[in-house]
């Protein structure tokens, strides 16, 4: 990774934008957390369903990865960060 040079300076909006996205980062990976605690319940609860929830579960951790990776992206661009 390349970092920049010369201190970055960030907007009032970049930074917002960057709050923004963060939030939305944290509702996604609560969501799914959320999701996974449910499915595992219910599955507890409900052993027939167990077969019906496995996709559910297993979708989770792709969703996660692709939120975290999308923040590090906005992130990396918003602070002039380039991958080698």
């Amino acid at each position: 990774m390349t970092q920049p040079t010369k201190p970055v300076t960030l907007s009032v909006e970049q930074i917002g934008e960057l709050n923004q996205k963060l939030s939305a980062l944290r509702h996604d990976l609560n969501n799914s957390l959320s999701l996974i605690a449910a499915t595992v319940a219910l599955i507890r609860h409900r052993p027939t369903v167990t077969e019906q929830m496995w996709n559910t579960l297993a979708e989770q951790p792709r969703k996660i990865g692709e939120s975290f990776s999308q923040f590090a992206r906005d992130l990396e661009a918003t602070l002039h960060i380039t991958r080698s």
